[in-house]
């Protein structure tokens, strides 16, 4: 199905989503992995999908809103449409704006004495991202939705509670529209007191279902390293412990997620390399990705005892004769 922008008086078919709105074609990801507590957290949300409720993943950076969102919007199979929450949003970067004017002049010369014009302008209007997803029945995946202001994100209330997409009858020549019954929202956000984010509106939360994301655990971080990063799940697993512990030690300035222990792998995986404490390169990897979020100094850069920390935990994680806790090979839903 082609989702399309309108005119006051026409719409003409269009091969995405209004400008900066992303219209996705998905398919089912080969490496995605849900294991444990996080499948039964997607299942959890696919109910709610299906009875009809809007689904919002709240959590830390690197918890996975996104993919798990991405995923469920997959499974409904219906166009997805991505937009990301931004500081400089307002209602109209939702539900569309006019764009200009267009002019219809005709000429009659039936008449070859008379010359008859007839000029006609109007309002051209662009719909955005909302606008489309609640006409065409589309899924609206809302990513970072707290980092738009509060105001901006008002129009949800109706579209949610009574199912109505208010609209500025200027622009639209209509003052409201009937949401289509197979429109879907999935919502993503940070923590409130996470840089860059805006307090949420009681009014909002209280039409969403919110489902908290907390880190993965380690059986699921193991096997989505394994499966991202093409590595042994041993290998995977060492990446894992090491991130994983370092995360527990409190002594970093910027909290290291899993896309760290991504971020590793991958390059051990492109480069040949054994997750091996012996080996040099593999040492100076680790430091490149972790060092620079450990608690900086009064100079501004990790002090030794910091970097001494770091280097410890890669000896005990990574040397060679290290014991690696066993490793279940989970299965992967896709």
């Amino acid at each position: 199905m082609a989702l399309r922008a309108s005119r006051a008086t026409e719409r003409p078919e269009l091969d995405s989503a209004a400008d900066g709105d992303a219209l996705l074609q998905l398919r089912p990801r080969p490496d995605f992995v849900c294991t444990g507590s996080l499948a039964a957290l997607a299942q959890r949300a696919e109910t709610y999908l299906g009875a009809g409720y809007s689904v919002h993943f709240r959590g830390p950076a690197g918890s996975g809103k996104t993919t798990l969102a991405l995923h469920l919007a997959e499974r409904l199979a219906r166009p997805v449409i991505l937009l990301v929450g931004d500081d400089s949003f307002d209602t109209e970067r939702l539900i569309g704006r006019e764009s200009g004017q267009r002019t219809r002049r005709v000429v009659d010369r039936y008449i070859s004495s008379v010359t008859k014009v007839e000029s006609e302008t109007s309002s051209v209007w662009l719909d955005r991202a909302l606008t489309i997803a609640c006409t065409e029945g589309a899924t609206l995946v809302y990513d970072e939705f707290n980092r738009a202001p509060p105001a901006a994100n008002n129009v949800l209330l109706t579209v949610l509670e009574e199912r109505l997409l208010i609209l500025p009858k200027a622009g639209r020549g209509e003052s409201y529209r009937r949401v289509h019954p197979d429109f879907r929202l999935l919502l993503t956000s940070n923590p409130a007191d996470h840089v860059g984010t805006h307090h949420t509106q009681n009014a909002l939360l209280d039409r969403v279902v919110t489902l908290d994301l907390e880190n993965c655990d380690r059986e699921t971080e193991i096997a989505i390293v394994t499966a991202r990063a093409a590595l042994p799940a041993a290998e995977a697993a060492r990446i894992v412990d090491l991130v994983r512990d370092f995360r527990r030690s409190g002594e970093y300035a910027q909290r290291p997620t899993m896309r760290a222990s991504l971020m590793i792998a991958r390059m051990v995986a492109r480069e040949g390399m054994k997750a091996d404490a012996a080996d040099p390169a593999f040492r100076q990897l680790c430091a490149d990705i972790l060092a620079s979020r450990l608690k900086p100094g009064p100079d501004g850069i990790p002090d030794a005892r910091h970097r001494q920390m770091l280097t410890r935990l890669i000896d005990h994680f990574c040397a060679p004769d290290a014991c690696t806790p066993e490793v279940r090979t989970p299965e992967a839903a896709t």
